[in-house]
């Protein structure tokens, strides 16, 4: 998932998609513990999407701000 592709979205959808990335990576860090996880690389990837979401967020805030 791109950062641009993110600044498309509603900051509704932004909350969601940072909601459901943190139950990914709660589930993946489950499978990890218990040795069922087969791609490890992917709670890293979990992990850069849920920055780059906040990110997002911080930035449409500040835009915000500025703009008040």
């Amino acid at each position: 998932m791109k950062a641009a592709e993110l600044r498309e979205l509603s900051i509704e959808e932004l909350e969601q998609k940072l909601a459901d990335l943190k139950k990914d990576l709660f589930n993946l860090r489950f499978q990890l513990a218990i040795n069922q996880l087969d791609n490890p690389m992917r709670v890293k990837a979990v992990k850069r999407d849920i920055a780059r979401v906040q990110t997002v967020l911080r930035q449409f805030e500040l835009e915000d701000g500025a703009n008040a």
